[in-house]
């Protein structure tokens, strides 16, 4: 990687560890609303998904049991102890007109593991809400076929769509729902949907979060932070190099939520 483009790229988009006592002026007075993609983001890039952890550390500082979990790009959406998701939109994913149901999904999930399984490096995730394909291991001679297959599976499904994350393709319900949506779901779950006192800090390193780095930017206030170790076109405001970068980052935000309460 040339150090020279990346440093250019950083005057655009500065650390957030390097910026951190400047861009925490406006977070004083505020609620602080933390948002977290997961893979590449807490944990680093794996060639299993499901070998993806976060240091212990930050099991430490961030209590999990106090947390919301959203998959499926927002579509599925928990609460510590109850389900929050909006029934408008999940329903709204499989049963517009009664013609799809989740079973129905995981039969089109069957069907692509069929057609994949003699592509070498194909590895398949079933989210309930979003078939993910990942294509990390998947040779530049098989790529094409592994496109094709996709492509052709979707191109039954009238009401789902296909997109490309980092090495993965998705599907996914084609209805007016993102990540973007997601947090600002979340913002007026918490009560927090048009309120000045609140602070959102999203970080993430797909091209999906981008859909909430453009929310942040539309809602005119809080933070967007990309995690990445190389120059990428985004719409973040600041960012970080890497999930250690971001360990950082969140360790020295709660120390910053601590001391500020104590004061």
């Amino acid at each position: 990687m040339n150090e020279n483009r990346y440093h250019s790229w950083l005057n655009k988009h500065p650390s957030a560890l390097e910026t951190f006592d400047e861009m925490i002026v406006a977070a004083k007075g505020k609620k602080i609303v933390v948002f977290l993609d997961y893979d590449g983001t807490l944990s680093n890039i794996v060639p299993n998904p499901d070998q993806a952890f976060m240091s212990k550390k930050v099991y430490g500082f961030v209590k999990l049991d106090d947390i919301y979990y959203a998959g499926s790009h927002g579509l599925d959406i928990a609460a510590p102890f109850q389900c929050i998701g909006d029934p408008k939109f999940q329903n709204k994913a499989f049963d517009k007109n009664h013609r799809y149901t989740s079973l129905q999904f995981a039969r089109y999930f069957d069907v692509l593991k069929e057609e994949t399984n003699d592509i070498k490096g194909v590895m398949l995730e079933n989210n309930k809400f979003c078939v993910s394909v990942h294509f990390r291991h998947v040779s530049d001679e098989d790529f094409p076929i592994l496109e094709e297959v996709v492509k052709s599976v979707v191109d039954e499904l009238e009401e789902f769509r296909l997109s490309e994350g980092r090495k993965v393709f998705e599907i996914r319900p084609d209805i007016e729902w993102d990540k973007g949506h997601a947090m600002e779901y979340l913002l007026e779950t918490f009560g927090y949907g048009s309120s000045n006192d609140v602070l959102p800090i999203y970080i993430g390193d797909d091209r999906t979060d981008e859909d909430a780095f453009k929310a942040i930017k539309k809602r005119g206030n809080g933070y967007s932070i990309v995690v990445s170790s190389s120059p990428k076109d985004t719409m973040a405001l600041y960012s970080l190099r890497s999930p250690s970068d971001v360990k950082k980052f969140l360790s020295r935000l709660v120390i910053w939520n601590s001391s500020s309460n104590l004061s």
